[in-house]
Formats: C-alpha cells, structure tokens, sequence
C-alpha cells in the first residue's frame, strides 16, 4: 500500500470563517486524501460550524477528499450524549469514533477509532477489528516498539493503522474546563473563551518553564510532534498512513513538507527547516517514538 497523508479534525475554537476558509484551502491546495472533521473537545462549539459544515463538506467531496466525521472524546452531558448519537447514527458518510459511546451507538458496520481513544496492545485491537473498525489511529505517547507489535496484529486482523506524524499530541481529557476554570468562569459560563488561543493557552510551570498547552477540557503538550525522520522507519514496520493535526500556523508547510519527503523530493533535514520557519512558537519533539520523554527531540530512529 502506498504512503497517504490523512488530516485530523481540527481541535481549537477557531472562529466559523477561518474554519470553513482551512477547510477550503485544504480542498483546494493539498495532497491531503483523507480528512477527518467534526467537534472532538467541546459539544458547545458544534453549533458554531453548522451553517459552514455543508459547504466544507461539498468542496471537499468536490476535490476528491475522501471526508470522515469526528465524533467527541468526552461524553459528560446529555448535551454531549445527544450529539454523538446524532453524528454515530446518521447515515452515508463513515465515522470515526473517539468516545467507547460512539461504538454504542453505531449500528454494526464499518468505522474508525481516532487517537483520543485507547488502543495499547493486540487484545484492545483484535476487540475494535471485531466489532467492524477498518483503521485505527494510534495514540500519539505510543513508541515504535509499540507501534511495531500492533502493527503486526493490525495486518493479521485486516485493520490499518495511522499514526500522527505532526501537531500537538494529546495527553489528557478532563470534566472540567481548564480554559473556563483560568478566567474565573464555569464550564456552563464559559462565553467560548477558548476562541482567545486558536492554538490553545500555554501552562508554565511556576519557575516560569512552558510546559503545557491547554484546550478547554484537553491537555495537549506544549511541544509539536514532528516524526518526518521517522517516515522511511514507520513504514518499514507496516504503517503507510500519517495524520497531521491542525494548528492555525504552519499545517499547509507540514503538509506540503511531509508529501515531499513521501515522494523523495527533499530530504527529511530539509522539510525541518522549511516546517521550522513556519509554525507555532514551540520546539519540535519525538520523544515517545523512541521511548523516552515526549518532550525530548532526538535525530537517531531507534533500533529494532
């Protein structure tokens, strides 16, 4: 199977317009062939999209991108409940679910699991392959090791597994809003203050260090995941499709700088300095892929 770059749904509060003009550049001017849409962090943003969701959807269909809707990581409310089953039930498009209660409310049939989900070892695999996943995206803190065992089950079981190569790297998922919590309001009373950081807000530690970045209910690393010198060995282990998670700064340069390298146009030392001068003000960092600290940058793949 060949390499495929896919694109995850994006995970900020973007304002309606920049979300629909992303998703209409990404129609228009990328390799991408999959990509993934749709509310994942927070039920109240939904509304936000509707009136820019059909059209999204049409120039995409239009571009030849194969579309794949994004189902909640985190289901609290009945607020939350009633749009996962309105998402999972609704028919003639597939989709991905991040939330065990979206497998409940799909009927039987063919689906995605996206990284907000857990898929550590060959048995939560051959259970999801079971019960009728095509792929599953893994998460992003796994190591090669890892990555390399499940993917030999993923082959045994007719599964394909997609692995995020770019973007911040989701670690944790909470009840409460952090983002509402830091200005002094409820979860219930937020005012959508998370459309202040299209990137998220940065958490220091208290002797000032960056440290984290927080998204509503969502802790994301303050570092960008970047595993472009990790393509050739990632496919040498079975895995042919690479997500790139959206940022509002640089996505079109990564994208542009992982197809590159894919098809041997530029060396992966190359696609760094290009991603580095285009992208969010945080280092680069592969850490987990090498089993080490997923903060940590580190040029050498590691061995068998």
């Amino acid at each position: 199977m060949s390499a495929q770059l896919t694109l995850g749904p994006v995970q900020y509060n973007w304002a309606p317009e920049d979300w629909r003009d992303f998703y209409f550049k990404v129609a228009d001017e990328t390799p991408v062939e999959t990509v993934f849409i749709g509310e994942v962090i927070c039920s109240k943003r939904a509304p936000l999209y509707d009136n820019q969701l059909p059209d999204v959807v049409e120039r995409l269909h239009d571009a030849g991108k194969h579309v794949i809707f994004s189902t909640l990581s985190e289901v609290t409310t009945d607020i939350d409940r009633r749009l996962v089953k309105r998402i999972a039930q609704s028919e003639g498009f597939p989709i991905e679910a991040n939330d065990v209660s979206a497998l409940q409310q799909m009927a039987a049939g063919p689906h995605h699991i996206g990284p907000l989900m857990n898929c550590y070892n060959e048995e939560a695999l051959e259970v999801y392959a079971a019960n009728g996943a095509k792929s599953i995206c893994l998460n992003p803190e796994m190591p090669r090791v890892g990555i390399a065992a499940l993917a030999e089950a993923a082959e045994r079981h007719g599964v394909e597994l997609e692995v995020q190569v770019y973007g911040r790297m989701s670690l944790a998922l909470s009840a409460r809003c952090y983002h509402a919590r830091a200005h002094n309001r409820t979860k219930d009373s937020c005012l959508f203050v998370c459309d202040e950081d299209p990137d998220g807000m940065r958490l220091d530690t208290l002797e000032g260090d960056q440290f984290l970045t927080v998204n509503g209910i969502q802790t994301q690393s303050h570092s960008v995941l970047n595993l472009i010198d990790c393509l050739d060995d990632l496919q040498s282990i079975g895995i042919n499709r690479f997500r790139i998670s959206p940022q509002s700064i640089g996505t079109f340069t990564a994208i542009q700088a992982f197809d590159d390298v894919l098809n041997d146009r530029i060396s992966p030392s190359e696609a760094l300095k290009k991603m580095r001068d285009d992208s969010v003000d945080a280092p680069f960092s592969n850490g987990f892929y090498h089993q080490r600290p997923g903060y940590e940058w580190h040029d050498k793949v590691p061995a068998e």
